[in-house]
């Protein structure tokens, strides 16, 4: 990046006050326009993190979407506590400017910049995991204990990249760091199959959804390992309910501040990827009228929702080691927000999606949420964010798409009023569109519409149940038919899919 362009970066965090000029952006968000450079500094190398908030834009700004509800020229406005009318050294400035200081011979934002690095474009890595439940083929229930020589078998087979679960009745799977969507859909549809043709040998099957149909949580063992054991002693019988399964995504931002800047972002649409991957409609035989009723089981843990917003990678360490410290955990692997900064790699870990049947659905959402992720990080190269909300406004969107999945309507902060997924979702798409060309996964990205519009496997779960009331008991031909359709979904078109040479 040219040094001609570091007189227009950010200022000390004590020079200005804290403010913005906001304008509506695309999907219901708010593009925020922070300085009219095309450089993007990470931090300084002493003193504080820096922050692009020491702004304020009046007019228009302009964003790189093609939105038209994003475009507007900044003017940047000098606030205390530097008064720049005052008689002195800086006397004949003026307090708008556009990137730089006016009329002024003594004062210039070269002047009043600590030195400062430059950051490296992520990798945009990716990485997927996901939590299968097992089944017994002849009698559709959950296997509360399957036999020991099953994971020994496919841990062999998948080389270590499989684990169990807090309960035993689950499995979970891990990609290793991929590069493209293809070496993503490659690993999973290997997991898959290797796990299926080994429970086959046992009478069981792997399912690829976040609840079972009927099982009853009261009956099943969690593994004897020393985290799970803990953790069913330290949560009581909120653990013990966790018959849930989800799907995790990693994205590397190897720039921990960089990442804490597009954790705080990526809040914004976590409504989104949930209510594209719902498929847990079903609790101990009832209609639970939520298409993810697996978050309101999670949600009973501690550490658990929506996260909170952190001003720097400081703020966000100092929060974690306070509970670290206090004793209250032993690490960040006990934060189980909607999305985390991992503790283990240099990446953003995407939590908050049920987990999919179709193999297809699961590489689309994984696809968007890296397409998101390269999407903000182009706002910040052109000096621009996502507007931030409050809890309180995006817990609401989370609760409709929990409620409704895909045939959701979400609010649009920007217009104040709600508008339908479905017509959401093309917007998205326009949004992310530079990011999918980048990373090749167009298809990916197309699917998401298809989800959309054809819904989520909730929707062909309660289709399958056929007419039933919420909250009551249905018959169990019926949920057991759910079962045989998880299963069929769970391992279709697997054996189509090439497979990748970090599969074998």
């Amino acid at each position: 990046m040219s040094s001609a362009n570091q007189s227009g970066l950010d200022l000390p965090r004590q020079v200005f006050d804290k403010a913005r000029h906001t304008t509506e952006g695309p999907c219901g968000g708010v593009v925020t326009q922070r300085i009219a450079n095309p450089c993007t500094p990470v931090r300084f190398r002493s003193g504080p993190p820096f922050s692009f908030d020491n702004f304020k834009f009046s007019g228009r700004s302009r964003s790189p979407s093609a939105d038209p509800r994003c475009i507007c020229p900044g003017v940047l406005s000098v606030r205390h506590p530097v008064n720049l009318t005052a008689p002195g050294p800086h006397e004949g400035s003026h307090r708008n400017i556009n990137g730089t200081l006016r009329n002024n011979s003594c004062l210039t934002l070269q002047s009043l910049l600590p030195q400062v690095v430059y950051m490296k474009e992520p990798s945009f890595s990716i990485g997927v995991e996901e939590e299968y439940l097992l089944v017994d083929r002849a009698s559709r229930k959950i296997a509360s204990s399957p036999p020991s020589e099953l994971f020994s078998a496919c841990e062999t087979a998948l080389e270590g990249r499989v684990s169990p679960e807090f309960l035993q009745c689950q499995i979970e799977v891990g990609t290793p760091v991929c590069m493209t969507l293809g070496e993503v859909k490659a690993e999973l549809a290997y997991f898959r199959k290797t796990i299926a043709d080994e429970a086959a040998r046992h009478g069981l099957a792997p399912i690829a959804a976040s609840t079972h149909p009927f099982a009853e949580w009261t009956e099943q063992p969690h593994t004897d390992k020393e985290r799970y054991n803990d953790l069913a002693r330290v949560m009581q019988v909120v653990a013990k309910r966790l018959l849930i399964c989800g799907m995790h995504v990693h994205i590397g931002i190897e720039d921990a501040e960089l990442r804490v800047d597009l954790f705080n972002q990526l809040t914004y649409f976590l409504p989104h990827l949930l209510a594209l991957s719902t498929s847990s409609p079903f609790w101990r035989g009832r209609n639970t009228g939520l298409k993810s009723y697996r978050l309101s089981v999670f949600n009973e843990l501690p550490r658990t929702g929506l996260p909170p917003r952190f001003e720097s990678h400081e703020d966000y360490r100092h929060t974690i080691d306070m509970l670290v410290q206090a004793g209250v955990i032993e690490d960040a692997t006990k934060i189980w927000w909607d999305l985390r900064p991992s503790d283990r790699f240099p990446t953003l870990e995407m939590r908050v999606t049920d987990v999919c049947p179709c193999v297809e659905d699961a590489v689309a959402i994984a696809a968007l949420f890296r397409c998101l992720c390269r999407m903000l990080y182009r706002l910040r190269r052109a000096n621009q964010g996502w507007r931030h909300y409050s809890r309180f406004l995006l817990a609401e969107n989370r609760w409709q798409a929990q409620r409704h999945g895909s045939a959701a309507n979400l609010i649009d902060f920007g217009q104040k009023k709600s508008i339908a997924f479905k017509d959401l979702v093309g917007e998205i798409s326009e949004l992310v569109a530079p990011d999918a060309a980048f990373f090749g996964c167009e298809a990916e990205i197309a699917h998401i519409r298809t989800i959309a519009e054809r819904g989520t496997s909730a929707d062909r779960q309660l289709a399958l149940a056929g007419d039933i009331t919420e909250d009551s008991l249905i018959d169990r031909s019926k949920l057991e038919a759910v079962v045989d359709q998880l299963v069929h979904e769970t391992q279709h078109g697997l054996a189509e899919i090439p497979v990748s040479a970090k599969a074998v």
